[in-house]
Order: structure tokens, then C-alpha cells, then sequence
């Protein structure tokens, strides 16, 4: 990647950069779409996307409730583009559907309400894949009402390796879409916003604005452009570890609070009688130590195996050691069906 680096050219990204250029062209190629604009970070990517679309007020984005742009872009969405936020909360706890789209979309002239002018989504989020069936529903859907449709596709990389689809079709049924090119895919800077002709003129617009027009990013575009070509292959090897660290946690008897889809594993180590900071203590203590915190373990193209059966072996022997200390792992048992409402009976009693 650093050798990638250092055969780029030296230009000014504001004006002209050559191999920033080549790599928005391929991004662009790679998506189906007319042009593509290098960005900072996802956030920006995300947050002049919106700008780009929302043309006048009052206007409302539609997204999942634990949508990045909607949690972790520190209400971006309101401060730059002025726009409300209808965020969801999936009625299947897994991804939007075209009915929950329906049900929450606001298409009305009372003065009273803000119309859904961009419906947001994210794939993957928090590691699970969105389907695409849906996806398409969702799309025809906003389109057939005047809605422009963005994606949060900064991890759409493992989405085409986990489910053998092209980037292109995944992109197919949004006017834009950021990719990220670090998380997943390990380049040190950078994402692509991807989009029409016109779209990304005013982008790259908006891009200055914002603050993020930048000189000579021919450096990163050679490190992404290494990154496509050598790491984006790496990915089925990431999704594997990720699938080994549940299968050992569940084995543990550690609660798998969302599934390894992807290249995340959410977990609670609680029905063992561990926490997470017994866990992260143990693992920074190890010859090759292991920084962890909370409940969401992520496996990289840098992550081994080594990495992940030592990371086991510390929640293994904890919940041994505490069941020694006399603890006994709660009997969880269903209340009249609801799935929220539990009576935990540690001994029996």
C-alpha cells in the first residue's frame, strides 16, 4: 500500500489531481454510476449527499434509528441541510421494510408536517446485510413518490462478498451511495460519494463548503485503489473469523446478541457471569495484548486467528472460573411469549 502511495501523483485535488481522478473514475464504473467525488470520511460523504438533494425546506430524511447518519454524525443532518429526521425503528429488529417505510413515510401538503424529500439506508448496519429484495421495494416505492434514495455503503464491500453480488447491482436502486474505502477495506483516508453528472458537480460544490476539499490526495487514492485491489479479496477470510468468534462465544454460553453476518459479532457475557471490563482486563495483559471495550467485537483484514481463538480463551476461562466461584448461569424463561419480559432464576428457585 505505502509503495502505492508513493507512485501517485503530486497534484491539487481542488483543481485537478490525476490519480484521484482515476480512482473516482473506476469508483464510478464500479457503481454503474456517471461520476464519483473522493471524500474525507463517511460523514462527509453522507452529510453532503443530503445537502446535494435537499433543494429547499422544509424537508424530512427517513432512516433506521441506529442509522450512522442519524446516531454518529453529530446531528449533522440538521445542522447542515436544516432537514428533520423520521428515524424508525425496524418492527422486525433487523432492517426497514417497505411497510415500515409506508407507515412512517410523510407524503402530504399540510402545512403541519415536513415531506420525506431522501429515504437513508445502511448496508451493511452494525454488520447485518440489508436485503436486497427489500431494498428494491423500498426504492420503487420512494422513487414512484419523488423520494431521491441514498446509501450509507460504507461497509458495501462485505455485502458483496458474504452474498456474491456485484457492487453495481447493490448500488442499482439508490441516486447515491458512500463507499468507504478504510473500516473493511484498511486504506488509511478516505470514501467515494457516487452519484449522477450533475449530482457530483454540485457536490464537489458543497464539498469545498464544507471544508473538505483537499490538495494532494493522490497518495490516499493510491492506497485505496491498493485496497480495492488487494484487500476487498481478503474479506471472506474476515467474515470466516467473525462466524468462528460467535460459534466459540455461543459455545461459552455467552449471549450472541447479533449475529456474525458479516464481519460483527455483538455479544453479553453476562448469562456466564463475566463483564466486559473482567474481559478487557485479562486481554490487555496478554503477551500480545488485546484492547477491547463493550459489547461489539469487529474482525478486520489485520485481525488473526491467533487473535480470536486468544480473545476464546479468556472468556473460556473466566466463565470457568466463575462458575468455581459458585456461580450458577440463569434459567431464562419466557413470559406469556413476550420477548422482553424474562424471570431469571439462578438456582432453580
Amino acid at each position: 500500500m505505502y509503495a502505492y502511495a508513493t507512485l501517485a501523483t503530486v497534484g491539487d485535488d481542488v483543481y485537478h489531481d490525476a490519480s484521484t481522478t482515476a480512482l473516482e473514475a473506476h469508483i464510478a464504473q464500479l457503481t454503474g454510476k456517471e461520476a464519483a467525488l473522493f471524500m474525507p470520511s463517511g460523514t462527509a460523504s453522507n452529510q453532503i449527499a443530503l445537502r446535494t438533494h435537499l433543494k429547499q425546506p422544509p424537508y424530512t430524511v427517513m432512516c433506521d434509528h441506529r442509522a450512522h447518519i442519524h446516531r454518529y454524525e453529530t446531528g449533522g443532518t440538521a445542522f447542515h441541510s436544516g432537514a428533520a429526521v423520521t428515524s424508525v425503528i425496524p418492527s422486525n429488529g433487523h432492517h426497514l421494510t417497505l411497510a415500515d417505510v409506508e407507515a412512517n413515510v410523510i407524503i402530504s401538503s399540510d402545512v403541519h408536517f415536513a415531506p420525506t424529500e431522501v429515504i437513508a439506508l445502511e448496508n451493511t448496519l452494525n454488520g447485518t446485510i440489508f436485503p436486497q429484495e427489500e431494498i428494491i421495494a423500498i426504492s420503487e416505492f420512494g422513487h414512484s413518490h419523488g423520494i431521491k434514495m441514498h446509501l450509507d455503503g460504507a461497509r458495501i464491500w462485505h455485502v458483496a462478498v458474504e452474498t456474491q453480488t456485484s457492487i453495481k447491482e447493490l448500488c442499482d436502486p439508490f441516486d447515491s451511495v458512500s463507499l468507504c474505502f478504510s473500516k473493511g477495506l484498511g486504506a488509511p483516508v478516505g470514501s467515494c460519494l457516487v452519484g449522477p453528472k450533475d449530482f457530483i458537480k454540485k457536490a464537489r460544490w458543497f464539498r469545498k463548503l464544507f471544508g473538505g476539499g483537499m490538495r494532494q490526495t493522490g497518495f490516499l487514492a493510491g492506497a485505496a485503489a491498493y485496497a480495492l485491489t488487494y484487500n476487498f479479496p481478503q474479506l471472506d477470510r474476515v467474515h470466516a473469523l467473525a462466524k468462528k468468534l460467535q460459534a466459540g462465544l455461543e459455545s461459552i454460553g455467552a449471549d450472541v446478541t447479533s449475529k456474525a453476518e458479516t464481519c460483527m459479532v455483538f455479544y453479553d457475557p453476562s448469562p456466564i457471569g463475566v463483564d466486559y471490563n473482567e474481559i478487557a482486563k485479562r486481554a490487555s495483559t496478554l503477551p500480545e495484548p488485546l484492547f477491547l471495550a463493550g459489547s461489539r467485537l469487529v474482525v478486520h483484514i489485520q485481525t488473526s486467528e491467533t487473535a480470536v481463538d486468544d480473545f476464546l480463551a479468556i472468556v473460556k476461562d473466566l466463565a470457568e472460573e466463575k462458575k468455581k466461584a459458585g456461580f450458577v448461569k440463569p434459567d431464562i424463561t419466557k413470559v406469556n411469549g413476550h420477548k422482553d419480559i424474562y424471570i431469571r432464576r439462578p438456582n432453580g428457585n
